[in-house]
């Protein structure tokens, strides 16, 4: 027998043999997001990554960890795991640009309660999916079965990323002022946060998830709520180059109101033009089946903002420009004022 095999453990429920399988299958997603620094290939015991250093001068690592939370039920309930690797990425890459960082490097870590291969290679292809949009090299993982633990059908996903930004490059908003203009990008839907409060609205049941509405396009209810989180890494790369960005906030789990103070020095807030910011209709549809409040709903989801980046206010015009030129559809949500209130609407 060329491998390892114990049919013991496989009577306990772990398939070794299962776990070669899905490592086959993976195999051409995992190297399609490989970089110039990548030093291994799949398969051994840690990923090696040699970083090109030049033109930095004093380079800062730069790491983040996430995973997709309870979104995860619908791509069980729906059988759709080819998107949620995606949002794996999306959620740790995007917190290293508002550093100021590139992503370099990206791990991922699957358990799950039965080793299905074509699930595995479906949710890694999400995973090089993601990567290959963040340009970060997906140099290692792991998936683990772990029966009795997670239900047969069901799995975790996490992810890990690892990017480097010059110690002079790293974002500082001590320069923020009064006035200095806030700038949105534009989310693709719920991205992978609130699906808590979604699951307690919209339920999990098939039928309900099935629905098809004009308001969301004609596409499903699911089919929305699945919708990947966007990856902002290229467009802000190319406006860091372009002008001076004071502060960059990932609009993640607490919305509005705890993520944008986090870019915000202390004795400024946000004052944000509630009429601007552009809100997809998944949102409009959630808080009228729950009964939501707008406020609740500002401190629970991105309401159609995934970014926002601060810039001055004389740099603005330059910076959607630029942003626009990067395939994004940037607008001006509010500004930067006075006082220690963290986020006003007006």
């Amino acid at each position: 027998m060329d491998k390892s095999y114990s049919q013991s453990y496989k009577e306990a429920g772990v398939d070794i043999t299962a776990g070669y399988k899905a490592v086959e299958l993976m195999k051409s997603h995992v190297r399609r997001t490989a970089t110039a620094g990548v030093c291994s290939d799949v398969g051994g015991f840690g990923g090696l990554f040699e970083p090109d250093l030049t033109g930095i001068s004093r380079p800062v690592l730069v790491s983040g960890t996430d995973g997709v939370g309870t979104k995860l039920k619908y791509a069980f309930v729906l059988d759709k795991h080819d998107t949620v690797g995606i949002d794996c990425v999306a959620m740790c890459v995007n917190d290293i640009i508002c550093c100021g960082a590139k992503p370099l490097i990206f791990l991922d870590y699957i358990a799950c309660g039965k080793l299905v291969p074509e699930r595995i290679a479906d949710i890694v292809k999400g995973v090089a999916d993601g990567c290959c949009e963040a340009g970060a090299a997906l140099i290692g993982g792991e998936t683990a079965e772990m029966p009795g633990f997670y239900p047969e059908n069901e799995y975790d996903l996490a992810g890990y990323s690892t990017g480097v930004v010059d110690k002079a490059a790293i974002l500082d908003n001590s320069a923020m002022k009064k006035g200095d203009a806030i700038i949105a990008l534009r989310s693709s839907g719920v991205h992978s946060n609130g699906f808590s409060l979604v699951r307690k609205v919209i339920g999990t049941d098939r039928e309900t998830l099935n629905e098809r509405s004009e308001a969301l396009g004609g596409r499903t209810i699911g089919e929305a709520l699945l919708e990947p989180t966007r990856i902002y890494v290229k467009p802000m790369l190319k406006l860091f180059e372009s002008v001076t960005v004071k502060g960059v906030s990932h609009i993640t789990g607490g919305g509005f109101y705890e993520n944008i103070p986090r870019s915000i020095p202390k004795g400024l807030s946000a004052k944000i033009d509630r009429n601007a910011v552009k809100t997809p209709a998944i949102f409009d549809l959630i808080a009228k089946r729950g009964g939501i409040p707008e406020r609740d709903m500002f401190n629970t989801f991105n309401m159609g903002v995934g970014m926002v980046a601060i810039v001055a206010e004389k740099d603005a015009a330059e910076a959607l420009r630029v942003l626009e030129a990067a395939g994004e559809k940037p607008y001006v949500i509010g500004e930067v004022t006075d006082g220690e209130d963290g986020v006003v609407f007006k």
